[in-house]
């Protein structure tokens, strides 16, 4: 993974516009945070195959199994995938790990939590889609002659894709999702999911292997001194909770993000 260091918006909007269009990012409140899920963070020293298996499978029971005395917004999902990004929706841990096409809106993540009182440096992660994909196709073709597609033909059934040739497998191999069926927030967020089709290793350790060295993944780390200056970026381009979430939840984080940089 490329580290860069950057210290003014400045040089911030020129790394990012010379970023082709195919690339998505994930903004992180802290430089020294791993990129790590909430199943890999809840499941601590017991991070391994056998005991997220287990942890996966019982959250997805419960909650499938109970989905339909609760819920009056979403309709029900017919894949793994959509599973887990409801789940994730909803708070349970997963092993999918939130990314954006948008990289202001990464951003945004990124100092929703932000300490602005200690300004440790935060990050934003920028990750070629499209040679991520490219690559992990070839990795799923080299383990099994029956796969033929190709980036282009798995449009509209990439999570098919992974129920049929990569979940089974428990491959070594990352995978970008965009559910078939959005809701609203994720669609307004312009958001996508990178989950690992091994249970047992998490989605940096994949990143860093020599599986994918040849993809350009960037951890742009920003230091704690700009951060007031991202938000006014922002707030200037009308990226705010309240554009983010479209509700009151988001209206909410919006004031709460106001009064710690006032604070400050």
């Amino acid at each position: 993974m490329k580290i860069i260091n950057l210290s003014t918006v400045e040089e911030l909007i020129l790394e990012i516009n010379s970023l082709a269009n195919h690339y998505i990012y994930r903004g992180q409140s802290n430089a020294s945070w791993r990129l790590e899920t909430t199943l890999q963070r809840a499941s601590g020293k017991k991070f391994q195959r056998d005991f997220t298996e287990k942890a996966e499978r019982y959250s997805l029971d419960n909650f499938s199994a109970r989905f339909h005395l609760y819920d009056r917004e979403n309709n029900e999902p017919h894949s793994l995938l959509e599973w887990l990004s409801l789940m994730q929706h909803y708070g349970v841990p997963t092993r999918l790990l939130d990314f954006t096409s948008s990289p202001y809106a990464a951003l945004y993540f990124g100092i929703e939590g932000y300490d602005f009182q200690r300004q440790p440096e935060f990050a934003l992660y920028c990750i070629d889609y499209t040679g991520l994909m490219d690559r992990s196709i070839e990795l799923i073709k080299r383990e099994d002659s029956r796969f033929t597609e190709t980036r282009e033909s798995i449009q509209g059934k990439s999570d098919k894709v992974f129920d049929d040739f990569i979940d089974p497998f428990n491959r070594n191999i990352l995978w970008v999702t965009e559910p078939d069926r959005l809701n609203a927030r994720i669609d307004r967020q312009a958001g996508c999911f990178l989950v690992s089709g091994n249970k047992g290793m998490g989605i940096e350790e994949l990143i860093e292997s020599d599986s994918y060295s040849e993809v350009d993944c960037r951890k742009i780390v920003l230091s704690g001194s700009i951060g007031q200056n991202v938000f006014a970026l922002l707030r200037k381009m009308n990226i705010s909770g309240k554009s983010i979430y479209g509700d009151l939840g988001g209206l909410a984080r919006s004031l709460a993000l106001q009064i710690r940089i006032y604070a400050a």
